[in-house]
């Protein structure tokens, strides 16, 4: 007789609400290494919950009272300005885990996109907590936003929305500010920096790939009248894309010149 199968969305529900997070990373591993073996069966009848995800201990205001970092003048600002990019990957992991565990009876590959883009999260995060921990500082020193949570909650409730707004918008997002803040460390001399460009460059190369998979499941499940600027104005809550275009890198993620020309002109009339 083969082995019993583990059933997969029990196991990745006490993962995504696990609170600790070496032992949520660690029980990840193996969760993926049983993935990777067919060690998992499906139960698309089982309900899914939701609930926070945020540390208890983390300081959470409004995005806009939250005041950005402008130079990399001292160990402080630094930090402050990556831990603000280790709440987004933090935020990250937490959206691809809930994709692949909230939407039911959909094929392999969706489980497997998720599941992998998690797996990249987390190791950007591990990046810049040791980043962080090398300064003297640690994830939940500082305060952060509610954005992502609040993006999750918004569209628990529909694929579609979930592969727009999250995936394909905010993470777009996250393609147009990398630039920016590569920029910010051109500023520095503090001997971390080689090492910050390489972590940039590593996430700004995988965010690519995780935009491009939102993109194929958004195209899976929207209908054939759905636009991506309707989406943007649907939810204008969520600002889904940044003041700069990353053209280069939206392109390789599955955007087109005509989404460029409706999106610069619809934020620029919204910041009027």
């Amino acid at each position: 007789m083969g082995a019993m199968k583990k059933e997969f969305f029990s196991h990745l529900e006490k993962i995504l609400y696990e609170a600790d997070n070496e032992r949520k990373f660690a029980e990840f591993w193996h969760f993926c290494d049983d993935f990777k073996c067919g060690a998992f069966e499906f139960d698309f009848e089982q309900r899914a919950i939701l609930k926070d995800f945020l540390p208890p201990n983390l300081r959470v205001k409004a995005p806009m009272k939250i005041r950005r970092v402008r130079q990399l003048t001292s160990n402080e600002a630094l930090a402050k300005m990556l831990h603000s990019l280790a709440h987004i990957e933090f935020c990250a992991i937490h959206l691809a885990l809930d994709s692949a565990y909230r939407f039911r009876g959909l094929e392999m590959r969706f489980y497997k996109d998720w599941v992998e883009v998690a797996d990249e999260e987390i190791k950007h995060f591990q990046l810049l907590e040791k980043a962080l921990n090398e300064i003297g500082f640690a994830y939940a020193d500082f305060e952060a936003h509610d954005n992502l949570q609040a993006a999750l909650k918004t569209t628990a409730h529909s694929l579609k929305y979930r592969m727009g707004v999250v995936h394909r918008g905010l993470e777009a997002r996250g393609l147009d500010a990398n630039p920016f803040v590569v920029k910010k460390l051109q500023g520095t001399t503090h001997p971390l920096k080689p090492f910050l460009e390489e972590i940039l460059e590593l996430i700004l190369r995988d965010e690519i790939t995780h935009v491009r998979k939102g993109d194929a499941w958004w195209r899976f499940a929207k209908d054939d009248n759905d636009d991506f600027i309707a989406l943007c104005k649907e939810f204008e809550c969520f600002s889904l894309a940044g003041k700069v275009l990353n053209k280069e890198a939206r392109r390789k993620a599955g955007f087109d010149e005509g989404e460029f020309t409706e999106l610069e002109a619809f934020y620029a009339q919204r910041g009027k």
